[in-house]
């Protein structure tokens, strides 16, 4: 590793907290058969070997422990970066450790790929140490690989029984979770003799539900986030002129848009599940931004900051839509291959003479820009690339429009200017909190514990959050409890659902008590930077969306 920076020295010595219960010696204990959360039957057949496994949670065991026979396990990073991977990794490293020191940690390198293709490193004490409370991946590195053909599970296989490694821990997102599941299972069921343990990761936050609070990441991320947000909102009450259009990540769901909004009082805050819920068309959208910009320009105060979840446009109805007829037809292979025949202006002909006249209708709305990125823009999987599409623009862009009409009918008076930002690579390799750091480490020693336990299909899980970490409870949730059938690349797949903003749920009914307010009232709070050292109150505060869900 490259010298290391004062602030890295001293977050080296940082040692994480981990819950009361993985002191020492622990006990399985066994709860009720699970079921998915929906298409029961359709899961079930698709994992024969790890459908209803029971909960999990670990206890204290007061018979001596004895040392079990040394092992060699794997980790791979999956998906998009998010900050605590190091100490996920640290924790599995101590706490295999401490089940036998002769263990073994092998990372596989640039995520599931490195798997398949047989890329790995041993992870020494040397190199542990030099990563841990550090953000990012790079003492391995990610990748976006899918493992999901029975050829990729058996190249696998290969590297894994050449190593000896008996298990198998897979950090990342929904997508990479389903993945481990069905790796388990086929693991499983052909007595392959590895165990497959998942880590829930994304900074989005919508990996979530009554056994996972929160997925890790989140919490620093946002309040990265929110750290910048502030120093805007300072800015923009100091120079009073400008409107600040800012986009956060959160593609599938608005959980990060909805805490930074919590954390910093801005005057106006998009939740795209708010808007697919009341049918929202784009037009009242821009409505609703353009009339909070009127009420205070009239007012003399031209300046306000908007925040604007990165997936707001499939959320817009008549948009989501569009999209998802464009991910059903250009999701089938046979079309995809016609397509990459033509010209740019040939593909744009075709695909608009194969949509509905609805769809045609909605694409003729939005800027050329933005439809083209619609059309002809898509990712590897055939789906829009929704980051890519700056609806920050496009709503500061027609915001301006509606303003000059309410100008002309003589309802506006003020002035407007905009200014346009995106926070997303920003928060995702921040060093992490010291409740991620404490989060992180604990998943990542109780996945050493579920694989002393000889389980496979589980997902560490740590719950009860907002108590002390000594209070903390751990133990294991089966993936395939996550799980339901969604329509995916024009194919149904078996996927972890995702957790979307519960317009009933108390962290949004806080937000829609003070927003009016936020929007009348120049009510700025500034978060500041994330404090590692400190008074425990600023220092180990979890994320405001955890406080509201549980207390």
């Amino acid at each position: 590793m490259a010298k290391k920076s004062v602030l890295q020295q001293q977050r080296a010595a940082y040692q994480p907290k981990l819950p009361a219960v993985l002191w020492g010696n622990v006990k399985p204990v066994l709860g009720k058969p699970t079921q998915s959360v929906d298409d029961q039957e359709a899961i079930k057949k698709l994992f024969p070997a790890t459908y209803g496994l029971p909960e999990l949670t670990f206890a204290k065991s007061d018979e001596p422990a004895e040392q079990p026979a040394a092992i060699s396990v794997g980790v791979i990073l999956s998906g998009g970066q998010a900050p605590g991977g190091h100490n996920v990794i640290s924790g599995l490293f101590d706490g295999l450790k401490a089940i036998n020191p002769a263990n073994r940690l092998y990372g596989f390198l640039m995520g599931p790929g490195g798997l398949v293709n047989h890329n790995y490193i041993e992870l020494t004490k040397e190199i542990i140490d030099d990563y841990r409370n550090t953000g990012g991946f790079d003492i391995i590195g990610s990748g976006r690989t899918k493992l999901e053909k029975v050829e990729q599970f058996d190249k696998g296989l290969v590297i894994l029984k050449q190593l000896g490694i008996t298990a198998l821990v897979i950090i990342g997102g929904d997508d990479s979770n389903t993945n481990a599941a069905l790796l388990a299972d086929y693991y499983k069921s052909n007595n392959c003799g590895v165990q497959v343990i998942g880590c829930p990761k994304t900074i989005d936050g919508d990996l979530k539900n009554e056994q996972i609070e929160t997925s890790f990441g989140f919490d620093t991320a946002t309040k990265v986030y929110s750290e910048v947000i502030g120093n805007i909102e300072r800015d923009c009450n100091s120079a009073k002129k400008y409107w600040h259009f800012i986009k956060l990540m959160g593609r599938s769901a608005s959980h990060i848009a909805l805490e930074c909004a919590l954390q910093t009082q801005p005057n106006y805050c998009i939740i795209s599940e708010e808007v697919e819920a009341k049918h929202m068309s784009l037009e009242q959208v821009v409505d609703g931004i353009a009339d909070v910009v009127a009420e205070r320009g009239n007012r003399g105060l031209n300046y306000g900051v908007v925040l604007i979840p990165e997936g707001l446009i499939e959320f817009v109805p008549e948009i989501k839509s569009l999209i998802s007829e464009l991910n059903e037809l250009l999701g089938i292979e046979a079309n995809k291959v016609l397509l990459e025949a033509m010209t740019p202006d040939s593909q744009r002909t075709w695909i608009l003479e194969h949509l509905s006249k609805d769809a045609v209708k909605t694409l003729h709305k939005l800027p050329e820009d933005v439809s083209n990125q619609l059309l002809l823009d898509r990712d590897p999987h055939g789906n829009v690339q929704v980051s890519l599409i700056e609806t920050e623009k496009l709503l500061s862009h027609k915001v301006a429009e509606r303003l000059e009409e309410l100008r002309q009918s003589k309802k506006y008076t003020g002035k407007f200017s905009a200014l346009h930002h995106f926070f997303g690579y920003e928060g995702r390799c921040a060093d992490p909190s010291n409740f991620d750091a404490d989060y992180c480490y604990a998943l990542g020693y109780n996945a050493a514990q579920l694989i002393k336990c000889g389980v496979t299909g589980y997902m560490s899980s740590v719950r009860h959050l907002t108590r002390p970490s000594s209070e903390w409870q751990a133990g294991g949730i089966p993936i395939t409890m996550m799980m339901n059938i969604e329509r995916r690349n024009a194919q149904d797949k078996p996927v972890i659902r995702k957790a979307l903003v519960d317009l009933e749920g108390k962290p949004f009914k806080a937000f829609a008590a003070m927003r009016d307010q936020w929007a009348r009232e120049t009510a700025y709070t500034y978060p500041g930077p994330i404090q590692y050292f400190g008074p425990a109150e600023v220092c180990d505060r979890p994320s405001r969306t955890l406080q509201y869900e549980q207390n």
